[in-house]
């Protein structure tokens, strides 16, 4: 959608309706990717796809239907496997298609999405698909503040909980809920449309460790990037697409690599001469989280190290040392779970410890 937003800002500070179709489900293989949009203007303006050229005139047709009707409407489209091969795919395939009328009236939430993605803000876009809610409802949720409403407090609620999830890392999904936000029913179906890049985790050291972790890095949604100045262990037969693999001194290539609030760092070398310039770069930096392996004869070497180097207790108080929670880990994928464990817990505040020792709500509420 991000592509089509400039058109659609001018539309809806203008208060004209305009029509939006969003690709929200995929099934088999597709041209667009859930996400991808078509704007119809006021006098007949298209702006972006939803399909690569194969079903775009049908989806024009019904944008005009919705227009007029003010209801919204969700459609499914197929390709044979003729027009697959026309847009370069290999088979045929299906796309769910919300298509819906907007007005700042009829859909507030839509104007602080575009004035967020215009500020470089990260925010969700999330919209009622289908069922016992009003369909094509949005609400905008940012990091601090949510506007607009799916029609109940306690959906509000539970979407925005779940969006701010999603946003930290950069998906786009579609959840499903109860009427009222209950999270073991499915009767409505939300999509939630992410605008921010995925966060990304930078793993120093290409041991087993390092592949174990980056396999949970992708698999929690991460840009994984693994860098170890020894060839011969940083090859791309230890870590397979989509992770990243760079040939260079840590210390150098961190120096070289933007890193934010959400960027994770896991240095797995446990060796003075990578981990101590390296950790001397990251500690001085943005990051959400800063791991690194040893034991604590090791930590307390580094930590010794380190102060030396010139970093005061505010800034060696960010290392988490030695990585991850206590789990009982032995293997690699056992240890990439507890470091897993450890940036979840310390992204949402939790605690750690186990949910039967616990009281209260399990999923505190959105702020």
């Amino acid at each position: 959608m991000r592509e089509v937003l400039p058109a659609v800002g001018e539309w809806y500070a203008a208060g004209v309706p305009f029509g939006l179709a969003t690709v929200v489900t995929v099934t088999r293989s597709a041209p667009r990717e859930p996400g991808a949009a078509l704007a119809v203007g006021p006098g007949g303006e298209v702006v972006g796809s939803v399909s690569g050229g194969c079903v775009e005139g049908a989806v024009l047709e019904l944008a005009q239907e919705v227009v007029a009707s003010g209801r919204a409407r969700l459609e499914t489209f197929g390709y044979s496997d003729a027009d697959a091969f026309a847009v370069g795919l290999t088979c045929g395939g299906e796309i769910g298609v919300l298509v819906r009328r907007v007005t700042p009236r009829e859909d507030p939430a839509l104007g602080e999405v575009v004035r967020s993605v215009a500020a470089a803000r990260p925010v969700t876009l999330a919209t009622v698909v289908d069922g016992p809610a009003p369909r094509g409802a949005t609400l905008a949720v940012r990091p601090e503040a949510v506007s607009g409403s799916l029609g109940a407090a306690g959906l509000d609620a539970a979407v925005a909980a779940d969006a701010r999830g999603e946003l930290a890392l950069g998906a786009t999904v579609e959840r499903h809920y109860g009427p009222r936000g209950e999270r073991r029913e499915d009767a409505v179906a939300v999509f939630l449309h992410s605008f921010a890049p995925p966060p990304r985790m930078l793993v120093f050291g290409a041991i087993d460790y390092a592949a174990a972790v980056a396999r949970i890095g992708v698999f929690l949604g991460y840009r994984v990037t693994v860098c170890d100045a020894r060839p011969v262990f940083a090859t791309r037969r230890r870590f397979p697409d989509p992770v990243e693999v760079v040939v260079d001194w840590p210390h150098r290539f961190l120096s070289g690599t933007p890193t934010d609030g959400r960027t994770v760092v896991c240095v797995l070398t446990h060796d003075p001469k990578f981990d101590v310039p390296l950790l001397e770069e990251a500690l001085r930096r943005p990051a959400a989280y800063i791991g690194a392996m040893g034991s604590r004869r090791t930590h307390d070497d580094r930590l010794r190290r380190l102060r030396e180097a010139g970093l005061d207790d505010a800034e060696l108080a960010r290392l988490r040392s030695p990585v991850g929670l206590d789990l009982g880990a032995r293997t690699p994928e056992e240890v990439a779970v507890s470091v897993a464990a450890e940036i979840v817990a310390l992204r949402w505040g939790g605690s750690g410890a186990p949910l039967t020792a616990t009281s209260g709500v399990i999923h505190p509420p959105a702020p």
